[in-house]
Formats: C-alpha cells, sequence, structure tokens
C-alpha cells in the first residue's frame, strides 16, 4: 500500500503550541504550528518556495507559520469565524494602537452602566436566554460598543478577543465543540465575570501579537472564501503557480466527526456573519447524495463493509469523500511540477471500521499525477479532539477516536 513510518520526534509533546498568535483562540481540532514549521524544514520542495497554499485553513496555522518564514501563503475556508481568525492571526497590528485601545476599554469598563448601552436587540441569537444571562449579553454587547469606538485599523484584534469571551461566558459545557448546556448544578455555580475574562483574552494576545510583529511587518496571507471542491478562481491562484501546500483537512463532516460549524456558532450569530446557523452543512460532506464520484482500491472493502451494516451512514462518508476528491482535484492543478503537497488527516471510524483516510488522500493525489513520498505517523498529545465517540449511536457504546495523526507527504511529477 503506502509506506508508513512512525516518528515520536513528530509528536513534539513537551512543545509550546501556543507561540506567537497561535495564541489567539480556541479552534476545534487545530493543526500545531510544529508540524507545519518542520514540514517547511525536511519537506520543501526543490527549487522555490514562494507560495503556500491552505484549501482548509482553519485556525490559520499554515498561513501564520508561512508569514514568520516570510512565504506569501493562500487560505479560504467557508467558516466566516475560521476565516476572520487567519486574517487576524496574520496581520501586524501596531502595538501603540493597540495600548491605546486597551487604555480607552478599561475606561469604559470602569464606568460601565447597563443603561448605556446602545444596542440591546440580540434576536440574532438562537434561544439568547437560554444560553446567556441577560445582564452577560449587556456587558458583551457594550464590549462590541466600546470596540467599535476605537480606530478602525485595530478594530478586528479586539473583536477576536471578544469572539472567545462570547462562547466562554455562555451556558455551554467546557471541553465540548457543540451546543451542549451545563447542568443546573453547573449553573448554580456559574457567575463568570465577563468584562475580566475579556481583559485576560487581550493581555494573553497582545504578548502573541508583540512576538509575531519581531518577524516582519509585512502582511503575507491571503484569505479567502472559496470552495476548493467546486473550483479554485484562476484570478486568485494561477494553475501551477503553488509550491507547496500545508493542510489538515476535515477527517469527515460536520455532523459527525468535529463539529465546526456548533463550536464556531457563538461568534458567527454574535458578529452577524453569513450562514451562521447552516455552516455544517456548507462543508464537505454536508449534503448528502447517492451518487459515488470516485473509484477507489484503498479503502474499498472498509466502505462495504460500512454499507452492509449501514446504508445511511455509508452514504454519509461517500458524500465526504465526494466532496473530498472533488477538493483534491482542484488543489492538484495549481501546484507546480515539483511541487509538494502535505495533507495532515485523521483515521476515523465509521460503524467500529477504520477509514483509512491517509491512503485514500495518497491514492487520490496518484490520480491526479503525484508521487507518494511517505506518511509519518504522530502522536496527538495536544490536538483538541473528542477523545471518544459512540460508532454505532446506541447509548454507553463508545470508543476511543484518533489518537494518531497521518502526514502524508506528495510530490506533484
Amino acid at each position: 500500500m503506502y509506506s508508513r513510518k512512525i516518528d515520536n520526534y513528530w509528536s513534539f509533546k513537551t512543545a509550546d503550541t501556543k507561540e506567537f498568535t497561535h495564541c489567539y483562540h480556541n479552534y476545534p481540532a487545530m493543526m500545531i504550528p510544529q508540524v507545519a514549521r518542520q514540514l517547511f524544514e525536511d519537506y520543501a520542495p526543490k527549487g522555490k518556495l514562494e507560495l503556500v497554499l491552505d484549501p482548509y485553513v482553519g485556525s490559520g496555522t499554515t498561513l501564520v507559520e508561512s508569514s514568520i518564514k516570510g512565504i506569501k501563503s493562500i487560505g479560504t475556508d467557508l467558516n466566516p469565524l475560521a476565516r476572520f481568525m487567519s486574517k487576524v492571526k496574520n496581520t501586524h497590528f501596531n502595538i501603540d494602537l493597540i495600548n491605546d485601545g486597551i487604555a480607552a476599554i478599561i475606561t469604559g469598563i470602569i464606568i460601565y452602566n447597563p443603561a448605556e448601552v446602545i444596542n440591546t436587540d440580540f434576536t440574532r441569537i438562537s434561544n439568547y436566554l437560554f444560553w446567556y444571562k441577560e445582564q452577560d449579553l449587556y456587558k458583551l454587547s457594550y464590549l462590541n460598543q466600546l470596540i467599535s469606538e476605537l480606530n478602525p485599523l485595530i478594530q478586528d484584534f479586539f473583536l477576536l478577543c471578544l469572539s472567545e469571551t462570547v462562547r466562554e461566558v455562555s451556558f455551554t459545557r467546557n471541553g465540548e465543540f457543540k451546543r451542549y448546556k451545563m447542568s443546573e448544578k453547573q449553573l448554580e455555580k456559574f457567575n463568570p465575570d465577563v468584562f475580566n475574562i475579556f481583559e485576560r483574552k487581550v493581555q494573553r494576545n497582545i504578548k502573541g501579537l508583540e512576538a509575531f510583529n519581531t518577524t516582519g511587518t509585512e502582511n503575507l496571507a491571503s484569505v479567502y472564501d472559496f470552495n476548493t471542491s467546486n473550483g479554485i478562481p484562476s484570478e486568485v491562484i494561477e494553475k501551477d503557480s503553488v509550491d507547496m501546500v500545508i493542510t489538515s483537512p476535515p477527517y469527515g463532516d460536520s455532523h459527525t466527526t468535529v463539529a465546526y460549524g456548533q463550536f464556531s456558532r457563538w461568534a458567527n450569530e454574535w458578529f452577524g456573519f453569513d450562514n451562521a446557523k447552516i455552516i455544517d452543512r456548507l462543508l464537505m460532506g454536508g449534503v448528502i447524495s447517492k451518487e459515488i464520484k470516485f473509484s477507489t482500491n484503498s479503502i474499498n472493502s472498509e466502505l462495504e463493509n460500512i454499507k452492509k451494516l449501514d446504508e445511511k451512514r455509508f452514504y454519509e462518508v461517500v458524500s465526504f469523500l465526494n466532496d473530498y476528491w472533488d477538493s483534491i482535484k482542484n488543489v492538484a492543478k495549481v501546484v507546480r511540477k515539483g511541487g509538494r503537497a502535505c495533507y495532515v488527516v485523521g483515521n476515523r471510524r465509521v460503524k467500529n471500521i477504520q477509514i483509512n483516510l491517509d491512503y485514500f488522500t495518497a491514492e487520490m493525489f496518484e490520480k491526479c499525477g503525484f508521487r507518494h513520498e511517505i506518511t509519518i505517523i504522530r502522536e496527538i498529545p495536544n490536538k483538541r479532539m473528542p477523545s471518544k465517540n459512540s460508532p454505532t449511536n446506541k447509548i454507553g457504546e463508545k470508543v476511543t477516536t484518533m489518537n494518531n495523526e497521518y502526514i502524508v507527504i506528495m510530490t506533484k511529477l
């Protein structure tokens, strides 16, 4: 099949994964910066390295690491929160302006009066009184108000801090990506200090910004919202122009694997971002299809076994793989000859059957004129993922999900 090697070095168990602007905002299944950094070090393509692509930009890890190295990068994502995070994390904000903004916000907090809150219409937020205390909604809105009065050049820096605060002061359970409310017992003790939480986010992020600003001042990353499964606009990326792809695609559809949309919905609704309530349906595998667009030898038997057990789940998996295959075809077209594609994937279980997405990824890229070099297996000590799920959807029946990642390295011939 496709050769794999276990390399414990790539686990980076003791590494600081929150360096630079990587500390800014939590996000599901974040690729740690050390993986992207080491891929640049060990697998940069021969010749030039001037343009990097991340077709599933997520939290923006690849783009930040590209910026630190002084390389231009392009990322795209259908989730508006992911795009916003990536944009902010790759911006060299002026520290003096940021400090002026902090001073103005602290002054505003000191004189806070609920009667001074301008926007008290929270109907854009689903069941807002189910998820928040009314007093906390007022404080969040007041912070939004203070930020809107700052210099427009720095507002996004503070809005990203507010984004994380919005979720943290809600009644959602800690450690969950999905929207699960705390228990009554937990709610009795829950009394978040909205202003203090926000201020802590700001202080944490300014340290990251100061470190990031030492790496340069040019904004090298560009973030877009096109869907690579549908195509890549030639006016954004020309054919055969990308030197290196470094990415961590979803491991499956958001309904059954990692709930990107549910996690992001807090901020997406708060800021009125487009499609806030339907993100998971827009992502890969979000629309179920009974057409099979690909042919595979690498995971064919696994798919057949899933189909025998549960035809509905089979078509959910197929729908994701259809979109993934379409995306790979489009990504392959923009990579130059000799360019590299590095995909960090996880092998999920469906109906307790493991789907070797690393094999499928290598196989699909081979169909597009690539050669598989090696697949590196690394442990996941730091990646925030649900450690167990229910493959049968029966209450109490859970199995361990992904403890390893597979870094698939491919070269375009």
